[in-house]
């Protein structure tokens, strides 16, 4: 199903934020603009960001730290801005995880065009190591999961957790055999913590179909996941 590729952007200076957003949505992009560094994971969570160009200087974090936070819970592309262009920033954002990187003067044109390679990029890798299941794509070695053709943005437990399920479509799985393949090195986790992640990525679910219901819960037994629905 085709879908807009949507970029997100963390920058405080409006008119920079204004100018980039621009460049992107003349070339077809849908672009989102947010102001704090803090806002950048509870977005990603939300799903539907193909790549986020985050300003190094935020003002309520360091986008460093942003990277580095979101790199325990999402492999999205990062492309980072700031007005500081020395070699050791540079290697820096780059071994925290990010994708690339451009200094404050920059051209919107050459920002567009390094955003359109690295999604190249990321297409190419994305081609290979999927399996169809009805509606979802599962690439366990990759650790993704698409849905009706768009990549799910997911933790590690939430990616465990449609893993489990996927493995045996239909069949139900009760809260112990989940936590027990999912949650075996987490300690401190409760069953509780089973119907949590069902909520979250439920709602990921359906923020790309609303009337999507493929995650089941059989009352008393635990949850089964129906791939064609």
């Amino acid at each position: 199903m085709p879908t807009t590729t949507t970029i997100l952007l963390a920058e405080d200076e409006h008119a920079i934020a204004e100018t980039v957003l621009y460049a992107l949505r003349a070339e077809g992009y849908a672009a989102e603009h947010l102001l704090l560094g803090g806002q950048v994971l509870p977005r990603l969570r939300r799903g539907g960001i193909d790549l986020v160009i985050l300003d190094v200087g935020l003002p309520d974090a360091s986008g460093f730290d942003v990277c580095r936070a979101l790199r325990k819970e999402s492999e999205v592309p990062v492309l980072f801005l700031t007005a500081r262009d020395a070699e050791l920033d540079r290697v820096l954002g780059l071994e925290l995880g990010g994708d690339d990187y451009m200094a404050k003067p920059f051209s919107p044109r050459e920002l567009v065009a390094r955003v359109r390679a690295r999604l190249r990029r990321q297409v190419a890798a994305d081609d290979g190591g999927w399996r169809r299941l009805g509606r979802f794509e599962l690439d366990a070695a990759g650790h993704r999961v698409r849905f009706d053709g768009v990549l799910l943005d997911l933790t590690r437990y939430e990616f465990g957790l449609l893993e489990a399920l996927l493995a045996r479509p239909g069949a139900v799985l009760d809260r112990a055999r989940l936590m027990d393949r999912v949650w075996g090195d987490a300690l401190e986790s409760g069953e509780r913590t089973v119907d949590t992640h069902v909520k979250t990525v439920r709602a990921k679910l359906r923020v790309i179909a609303p009337e999507a219901d493929p995650i089941r819960t059989v009352r008393g037994l635990g949850y089964s996941v129906h791939i064609d629905g």
